[in-house]
Parts: structure tokens; sequence; C-alpha cells
């Protein structure tokens, strides 16, 4: 039976900013902000840094927490997320600290760069615009300034191609990660076909399917190992585009501990349901326990739905959830139906803020 869901005209009736199309731009977005990179350049004591400091907020911090995840074992250096308005006691010049701010305003992220400055940090910056971009500029450090022309709905986000490979493409040219261009046009590929795919016209109903089991319930998202950065994704995009409220967990911490929570309060089994994320690519004991704790989930009375990654790498596969992700968050506020892009509680409390 058709819905709402397989009409693209439907759909932009409420999705006033376009945010489907960023959506639907991901693989353009990776591919763009692959190429706006090469020309980029470090001094070479940038690649001397024992460690990497990433201050940043929101949508912006969403690049880094899918590295973070998706190469824990290739990283050389330790790279710590830090979203405050200060930067940890170690930070030092021998840290390399990215600044990382789509709007360039933020104030958390340019709060931290005094103190970058006052210990002599090795800075980097990625943002698109503001005041970071102009602080950059001024103090000649290396920047990837965002050209984001597939990003209709701009929303910070929403950039999450322009992101994740333009912090990619920096650690990279400071060799701390390896990464092809063939691996990249690869993933373009990959993603354009999964995109024809997902969209409102396509074949595959796998994320209007989970933006329907979502509808009116707390998700409680499970994911692991290189996985968990998409998950979070799929988190915040639930937040903010869908206005929904979600919990992340990880595995295999919650089987230490969240199993016992699963008794009571007795209505949240009609209000919650559980997605877990599993792949062939985690450890087989971590894919033993994605089964148990789902079979334990569902034996409590609580919905579960499972999200299987099938393609061959660790990065084909976060980018295979991501783009799910993606889709079900733009699906699933258009049920309740309302426009995905505006985020007044956010905007509220940041006008509060500024007063």
């Amino acid at each position: 039976m058709p819905s709402i869901l397989d009409s693209r005209e439907k759909i932009k009736e409420l999705d006033k900013s376009d945010l489907l199309g960023s959506v639907e731009a991901l693989a353009d977005q990776i591919q763009d902000a692959w190429e706006q990179t090469k020309s980029l350049t470090f001094p070479s004591d940038y690649h001397q840094a024992k460690n990497i400091i990433v201050s940043g907020m929101g949508g912006s911090n969403l690049g880094s927490l899918v590295i973070k995840r998706l190469f824990k074992d290739e990283l050389t250096l330790p790279l710590e997320i830090y979203p405050h308005y200060h930067l940890p006691g170690y930070v030092s010049p021998e840290s390399l600290v990215l600044l990382s701010s789509y709007s360039g305003n933020t104030e958390e992220t340019l709060a931290a760069v005094r103190q970058a400055q006052s210990v002599g940090a090795k800075i980097a910056v990625i943002t698109s615009g503001g005041e970071l971009a102009q602080m950059a500029k001024n103090n000649h450090w290396p920047m990837y300034l965002i050209d984001a022309k597939y990003n209709s709905s701009h929303q910070p986000r929403m950039a999450i191609g322009y992101t994740v490979f333009g912090q990619l493409s920096m650690f990279a040219k400071m060799g701390l990660i390896n990464i092809s261009e063939s691996d990249v046009l690869n993933l373009v590929d990959n993603l354009k076909e999964q995109i024809s795919q997902l969209n409102p016209e396509g074949t595959n109903d796998l994320a209007k399917l989970i933006a329907f089991a979502s509808y009116d319930k707390h998700v409680v998202f499970v994911a692991a190992e290189h996985l968990i950065g998409a998950a979070h994704v799929m988190n915040n995009q639930f937040n903010e585009n869908a206005k929904s409220l979600t919990s992340e967990w990880h595995l295999p911490e919650f089987n230490h501990h969240y199993l016992e929570a699963l008794s009571y309060p007795k209505l949240a089994k009609e209000t919650t349901v559980f997605f877990f994320f599993n792949s062939a690519i985690y450890h087989p004991r971590v894919q033993k326990r994605v089964l148990l704790t789902k079979s334990l989930v569902e034996q409590k009375g609580y919905e579960t739905q499972m999200i299987l990654a099938t393609t061959e790498t660790k990065l084909e596969q976060v980018f295979e959830v991501i783009m799910i992700a993606e889709f079900v968050a733009c699906y699933l506020p258009v049920l309740y139906g309302i426009d995905p892009s505006p985020i007044p509680s956010v905007d509220w409390f940041k006008s509060q803020m500024s007063k």
C-alpha cells in the first residue's frame, strides 16, 4: 500500500529546506570534500604531534566521532573529542587541536581557541566560515574551508560527508591514517547505488520500514566497534530532524549493567524499540553478544529491529549505516507531519544564552 514516503512531492510539502536533497547528496559531498582538500598542506611540525584533540559541538562533532571509531585500530595517536569551553589539562605544544565548527561561530569552540593558543598547540580548522575562519586566516592556521554546495538544507548535521572526509583528508596528509583515492571512489559508487534504492522512488523499503517502526517510540540504539560512530549519527539526526527522544548504548558494555534495567517501568515496553547494529566484521564474541542481547531484550517484552551492515570494508559499512540513518531521519519527521530542518528548541536556547 503506497504511503506518503513514496511520494517525493508530498515529502517536499513538509521538507521546505530540502533536507532530502542533502541526504541524497551524501556521495557527492564525500567526493567534493576529497577534491577540495587535495591542495591542503600542513607545516612539518604538525607531523610530530603526540595527541589529537577535537573541539566541536553537535553536528560539528559527528565527523570526528565517526573517524575515532572507524579508525580505532589504525590511528597512530590518541584522539579525544572534547565538547567543552576548554581543552583538557594535557594540551601542550605537542598537541594537534582541530577546531571544528560548521558555522564558525560556536561559542564553546571559540572559547577553546584561547587555551590552544596560550599553550602553543598546533591548530587546524574545519569550518564553512564565521569568526573561526577569520581567526584561521589571521593566524595562518591550516584550514579546510568547506564549500558545501551539496548541502541544500544548510544544516551542519547534514554535511556529514564534508566533515568526515575533510578530517580524513587532513589526518591522511599528516600521516595519521591511510586512505586511498580508490577507497573513496569505491565508496562513492556504492553510496550512489544505495541512494537510488532508498530514495522515495527506490525499491528498497528498509529506511521507510525503520521509520514506521520508530514512529512514536523511544528508540534505543545499540552498536559496537566501528559502527558506534554511525549509530551516533543516527541518534543525532533522530534528535534534530525527527525531534525524537533516543538513547545510545555500546556493546559489550551494555551487557554488564543495562540488561538489569529492562524490568521497570513496565510502561516502557509499550513505547520503546531497540535497534541493534550488527556486522560480520565485528569480533566473533561481539557478534554473539548482539544476537543474545537482542533475544533477551525481546524476552523482556520489548520490540527490536536489526540493522545489518553487509558491505565489505569497515569504511563501506559505516557509510552504509549512515546512509540508512539519514533516510530514516528524513522520513520519520514526515510521518510526524513536521519539517525536519528547523531546530526551534536549540535556536531558542542559543538566543537565551546570548542575552
